[in-house]
């Protein structure tokens, strides 16, 4: 049923945006409202920009709420204010283009929840050389059976293993059942991290008898953790750090302390319970950029894997 509520309008630093149905419920299994959501990535404005911030966005929306459909999308939505900055992408799959969302200040990510946008969902790559990720990604994505203790082990694994490389990890929880780590490196292509992510996911995986990197689904355990190095892979985004997640319960994605891993539930982070902890931690991402880590050796681990007979990486599209 369409919202009757009358619109209102929000400042944001030197902007207005217009917010029509803030009443609208988008959570149902807390009556959170639109308006509400409005209210949360405000309060945590400078921990989503520094996940945004100039970085192609693809925006998951649901125009009438976590009830109705749900939309990938990866233009820029008809309407956007002259202010709104986009970045120019090229699809060779398809031979198209498309303007995609990045985001330079809060009030574009304010605007695109007036535009029904629950999710942001960002390259790993900046729009000044789009394609040479500066940040690598390692997605503990646990399979159907695996539980939250098995996600917090192998994330004692992967801490271990970059602390030996010398590389700065920034754990975050996905707002689902799993956790990303982000690192920050020089910007390489796409081919290049993707095959790093690989021959790194293959170390924690010689170190866990729980973790995978099989990469089609009917060759892993359902108990088994993925180490998904394909969200290494160009135009393969998952959900920003501070990002809300389209869950009843409005799950967000938010960074976390290695110390915390061990006490943290996935559920413990909504948009009611993260405003105070951002406002009393601030934004535990945000010298994510002081650090970076040159993946020159990962290249070596994977040369060495490969001449030990390991495959290379898959086609990104394939499974």
């Amino acid at each position: 049923m369409a919202s009757s509520s009358p619109a209102t309008e929000v400042e944001v630093d030197d902007r207005v945006v217009r917010v029509s149905n803030p009443d609208r419920v988008y959570f149902p299994e807390t009556g959170a409202t639109k308006l509400d959501l409005v209210e949360y990535y405000l309060a945590v404005g400078p921990g989503i920009v520094n996940a945004l911030w100039e970085r192609p966005c693809m925006l998951h929306r649901f125009p009438t709420g976590l009830s109705g459909d749900k939309v990938h999308q990866k233009r820029l939505p008809k309407g956007a204010p002259d202010w709104v900055e986009t970045v120019r992408l090229h699809f060779p799959r398809w031979n198209r283009t498309a303007d995609e969302l990045c985001v330079t200040e809060l009030a574009s990510v304010i605007w695109a929840v007036q535009m029904s946008t629950v999710e942001f969902h960002p390259w790993n790559s900046r729009r000044g050389h789009v394609e040479e990720p500066d940040e690598w990604r390692i997605d503990l994505d646990p399979g159907p059976d695996c539980d939250w203790a098995t996600v917090q082990r192998t994330t004692a694994v992967v801490h271990e293993v970059l602390d030996e490389l010398g590389a700065v990890g920034s754990p975050k929880t996905s707002g689902g059942r799993g956790l990303h780590v982000y690192v920050r490196i020089a910007p390489r292509p796409f081919a290049d991290v993707r095959r790093a992510a690989l021959a790194f996911a293959r170390e924690v995986e010689r170190r866990s008898d729980e973790v995978t990197t099989a990469w089609w689904r009917k060759d892993r355990d359902p108990a088994d953790l993925f180490v998904d190095y394909n969200q290494n892979a160009r135009d393969h985004t998952i959900a920003a750090a501070y990002s809300v997640r389209g869950t009843p319960r409005g799950t967000v994605s938010t960074p976390v302390r290695w110390d915390e891993v061990d006490d943290v539930e996935p559920d413990d982070f909504t948009i009611a319970t993260v405003p105070a902890r951002f406002a009393d931690l601030g934004d535990l991402h945000a010298g994510i950029d002081d650090a970076v880590f040159d993946i020159a050796s990962l290249l070596e681990w994977a040369d060495r894997d490969e001449r030990r007979g390991a495959e290379p990486p898959p086609d990104p599209e394939d499974g």
